[in-house]
């Protein structure tokens, strides 16, 4: 049994960003019988008018796209203040984790510390049963009364890897309407358009929602100031030098600045950040590849698994899948790559999959080098 095929209408707060899909969310929740209550979540303490080109949320654009859409469904609409929380949980722990030299997905945290621990509580003990979001992704509830992630029925809009976050506990009380959806982004917009939904031809947000023009570099430096270091070599050689490490993620290319050219003529990319010594190492693009990884901070959508296991696994939002093999050693994850994966980052999120079931996710703490590992 899906989320759509409930026993019993639900009391469903739907979180509305002002965006095509949470709109049209919450239009098939209310369409499914469910009382529905429409909330927008002014996630800054100073909301730009208007958002720039088609980047950013949270905008008072956002906060009054998102009331106009809630008029026309026909469901009450209010505006919750969760500004402090998100600095807090996302936008602080986004600055500190660059800071110290790793890669944060601040969507994840969102979802785990704002749409589903902040709101969810707040909407609980307002006597809600759930709450609904445009995410692509489903929950199937089994027989037993257990309920799973899965991925979205449509591979190419899945965005269950920004969900693996959740554990059983949260899975039980959210809806994802759009989960089930076979059709293009162009279809979703029909659908917005029939519905009488002005946002239909609204363009998405990108990039990090709170940093509206998308230069993270710029945002990190306006936080952390300048920090003059080394670009070096795999060997210590000084081939540069930077404004600040937190400006640099693994695997990357442009923007190195070396002024020396590489012996072989090939092009070098970042391998190492160490905010310790406040340097960057860079390297050919071979040095990337990575055999294995330890994760830290794993959280289960649902029981933890037991012992070793084979599964897929996710590295990026928009990456593809790789096989690993995974066990929990001493509250870590340890997992083996079946074939070396490339630019895999401290500080991203790794999400396992039971072919389409998300088993849980864990951070990424350390990696093996392929050629290391080979030795």
């Amino acid at each position: 049994m899906t989320e759509t095929s409930q026993p019993r209408p639900l009391r469903v707060l739907a979180a509305m960003s002002g965006g095509v899909d949470s709109a049209v969310a919450a239009a098939r929740a209310a369409e499914a019988g469910h009382d529905v209550t429409g909330v927008h979540l002014a996630l800054s303490a100073n909301p730009q008018s208007f958002r720039t080109g088609a980047r950013g949320c949270c905008t008072i654009e956002d906060s009054r796209d998102a009331r106009r859409a809630a008029d026309v469904i026909g469901i009450p609409f209010y505006v919750w203040d969760l500004a402090d929380r998100f600095r807090e949980d996302v936008v602080e722990d986004f600055i500190a984790e660059y800071e110290a030299g790793r890669t944060p997905n601040p969507c994840l945290r969102c979802n785990e510390k704002i749409k589903f621990a902040a709101l969810l509580d707040k909407a609980l003990a307002l006597g809600f049963d759930a709450v609904c979001t445009g995410h692509y992704a489903k929950v199937i509830v089994r027989e037993d009364g257990t309920r799973e992630l899965h991925r979205a029925s449509d591979m190419a809009k899945d965005q269950s890897y920004v969900l693996g976050v959740l554990d059983d506990k949260q899975l039980a009380h959210a809806l994802f309407p759009l989960g089930d959806t076979v059709t293009t982004k162009d279809e979703i917009r029909a659908e917005a358009e029939r519905r009488g939904l002005a946002v239909a031809k609204k363009p998405d947000s990108h990039d990090i929602c709170f940093i509206a023009d998308g230069d993270t570099q710029g945002f990190l430096a306006g936080r952390l100031g300048k920090a003059e270091g080394d670009i070096v070599d795999e060997s210590g050689n000084v081939l540069g030098t930077h404004e600040g490490a937190y400006g640099f993620t693994i695997g990357q290319r442009k923007g190195l600045r070396i002024g020396t050219p590489a012996a072989d003529g090939k092009p070098r990319y970042v391998l190492d950040i160490s905010p310790v010594n406040n340097t960057v190492t860079v390297g050919p693009v071979a040095a990337l590849d990575v055999s294995a990884l330890t994760a830290i901070k794993p959280r289960w959508c649902g029981a933890a698994p037991t012992g070793p296991g084979t599964y897929t696994a996710q590295l990026r939002a928009h990456g593809g899948e790789t096989e690993v093999t995974a066990e929990l050693v001493d509250g870590s994850l340890e997992v083996t790559f079946t074939e070396p994966v490339r630019g895999v980052a401290p500080g991203q999120a790794i999400v396992l999959y039971d072919d389409t079931r998300v088993v849980g996710s864990a951070t990424i703490a350390a990696t093996v080098r392929a050629a290391t590992a080979a030795v």
